[in-house]
């Protein structure tokens, strides 16, 4: 396959990630960055160039583009979504990847003058990468395989199966979507437009990934007030809202927290604390796969507010619970079928699936209760949101051959 493409996926994604779409939390812009819409408006032209039909990229960032069908019967319409923007938890301007070629299994220095170091000792996965190629970072930016890989591996995907008209597929919709790693990559997506049957974002991590099961979400933000006094004379006078924060944090169990959890176990994890003696808010998130777990984590927090108030009066804690985004399984279960086809065509490519829960979450969560259900495949990168990501080009190149094994597969069913 690499040999018949125009542009390999590695050239793609090298590419794309010298375009910095960092998104931003803090902007109410759809999407929150200008970066991204330069990167939609390159790719909006790219696919042009290949032939694609029905390119559309609406004022908010969103790409979609449509490879025929080249049969002539019913086949469902199947979609493969990326996202455009990359974490704003450390900077992605001024990408300067490099290619480590045929990894040895040593440390690999990032930056000598700064000290940064890839080493097997703090990143023991890269050992399964022995002997590929491996894509860094020079330590000073994050690399942006999340999701420029998913981006990259799509493209070359349908790229590939337009030169190649002997493999049959139905109908293929791509989309390319913003603001995914601040939680709005969902938002203003049009599912009755992009019109599938049913999608895989492309956005796990190590090859094999396939998950269809996500936390569930929530976010809650506890404001306590307190009274200030002059501290000489404060006895029986002062209420001090920080220490009443902290006797709330501390009235949470212990060991239900995201240092404390692995698999399916959920967690309460204090993420923002601001105070003062007159007033303090603590910001939470609240997660766990199960639902009823979920509900009953939520009506802990309100509990633990109600004892707050029932000691200190009423009125002195405040909560606000938003739920955030639910876990696809309820959607996907009832058409695992979309979940066999992707396990078979990673074993028919020779790529042994791992299916596992999602300790987070994902556009196709939140998409699968929009009416699109959405699992998740592996697009290759590694320790993301860090100087410390790399992408193996091998990994990409496997993520590319299972979209057109999808394709082919949903084809002959």
């Amino acid at each position: 396959m690499q040999k018949d493409r125009k542009m390999n996926v590695a050239d793609r994604f090298l590419r794309y990630v010298k375009i910095n779409t960092e998104s931003n939390e803090d902007s109410k812009l759809t999407p929150s960055t200008p970066g991204q819409m330069d990167f939609a408006r390159n790719l909006k032209l790219e696919l042009e160039s290949l032939g694609l039909e029905d390119i559309s990229l609406d004022e908010n960032g969103y790409l979609f583009a449509t490879l025929p069908s080249n049969i002539d019967r019913e086949v469902p319409t199947i979609g493969f979504i990326a996202h455009l923007d990359t974490s704003p938890d450390m900077s992605g301007q001024n990408v300067n990847p490099r290619i480590v070629e045929n990894y040895d299994g040593k440390d690999i220095i990032l930056s000598a003058e700064e000290g940064y170091t890839l080493s097997p000792d703090q990143f023991p996965e890269l050992l399964a990468h022995l002997g590929e190629d491996l894509i860094v970072t020079d330590g000073k930016t994050l690399l942006g395989a999340d999701d420029k890989a998913g981006v990259a591996e799509i493209i070359t995907a349908v790229a590939y199966l337009k030169e190649h008209p002997e493999i049959k597929h139905g109908k293929i919709r791509i989309g390319f979507t913003p603001d995914e790693e601040i939680g709005r990559g969902a938002d203003k997506f049009d599912v009755a437009k992009f019109g599938c049957e049913w999608a895989y974002t492309m956005d796990g991590s190590e090859v094999g990934e396939l998950e269809y099961e996500n936390f569930n979400a929530a976010s809650a933000k506890i404001t306590f007030k307190g009274r200030n006094v002059h501290p000489g004379y404060a006895k029986h006078k002062m209420i001090n809202s920080m220490r009443i924060a902290n006797q709330f944090i501390s009235m949470l169990p212990r060991h239900e927290t995201p240092e404390h959890a692995e698999g399916y176990e959920g967690f309460y994890h204090l993420i923002g604390m601001q105070g003062e003696v007159e007033q303090t808010t603590l910001s939470y998130i609240i997660r766990d796969h199960n639902r009823g777990k979920f509900e009953s984590r939520k009506e802990e927090m309100q509990h633990l507010v109600n004892k707050i108030n029932a000691e200190f009066g009423e009125g002195t804690a405040v909560i606000e619970l938003r739920d955030q985004y639910y876990n696809m399984r309820e959607k996907v279960a009832p058409v695992m079928h979309i979940i066999d086809i992707a396990f078979a065509a990673m074993e028919a490519v020779e790529v042994v699936p791992n299916i596992k829960p999602i300790r987070g979450g994902t556009d196709g969560a939140r998409l699968s209760f929009m009416g699109l259900p959405c699992p998740n495949i592996f697009a290759g990168g590694v320790n993301f949101h860090g100087r410390y990501e790399f992408v193996p080009i091998q990994s990409m190149e496997k993520a590319v051959r299972v979209i057109v094994k999808i394709a082919e597969l949903v084809a002959k069913r």
